[in-house]
């Protein structure tokens, strides 16, 4: 078995004898394009999406309170209401596989259980509503309308499958919450 620090090393020398190739005989024009069109696209991306994205998710943690969180994705919320929420609260943000990652973390650390942040996680990219008017406008109206369906439909199915796979450490999980919280309101009588 190669270790990592070989296959980062082989990856690391592939890229510099091509480089150096492409120096000596082609002036640049092998990697210079495939270059900067990923340098365009990394600089478009990250100061459209994902900076805004991180801002939402720190928004998220500092201004939303724990117990909303907890009343649409805690674990004593119902599972029909929990799971439609989640589901369908990705179509009012327009982001993509990449953006929905910071707003995911931030709805965990507010106590989401696991199912219904996860379902967001799949359903917020496959559901925005400018991907379903693409898609409705390029493939046609039908395709737009199955492609909401099936994406709200196959991310609460992911949501409830990683819920039931993951259940005792969601359990565990929400246990250590509890405990910490009780500590936090212990700590704050005792100030009073």
């Amino acid at each position: 078995m190669i270790s990592r620090r070989a296959s980062y090393s082989i990856v690391i020398s592939a890229i510099a004898v091509i480089s150096f190739w492409d120096i000596l005989f082609f002036n640049w024009r092998l990697t210079s394009s495939g270059t900067s069109a990923l340098i365009d696209y990394i600089s478009a991306h990250v100061v459209t999406c994902l900076i805004p994205a991180f801002f939402i998710s720190g928004a998220i943690v500092a201004l939303i309170s724990k117990e909303s969180v907890l009343r649409y994705f805690g674990a004593g919320t119902s599972k029909a209401l929990a799971y439609s929420v989640a589901s369908i609260s990705g179509a009012i943000l327009a982001v993509c596989s990449c953006t929905i990652l910071p707003l995911f973390t931030g709805i965990r650390r507010k106590g989401a259980g696991l199912g219904p942040a996860v379902t967001f996680l799949f359903a917020g990219p496959a559901i925005n509503v400018l991907a379903i008017f693409y898609s409705a406008q390029l493939l046609g109206w039908d395709v737009g309308l199955a492609r909401a369906i099936f994406s709200v439909s196959m991310s609460v199915w992911i949501g409830l499958a990683m819920s039931y796979l993951f259940k005792r450490s969601e359990e565990a999980s929400q246990t250590q919450t509890a405990r910490r919280l009780a500590k936090k309101m212990i700590r704050q009588a005792d100030l009073l």
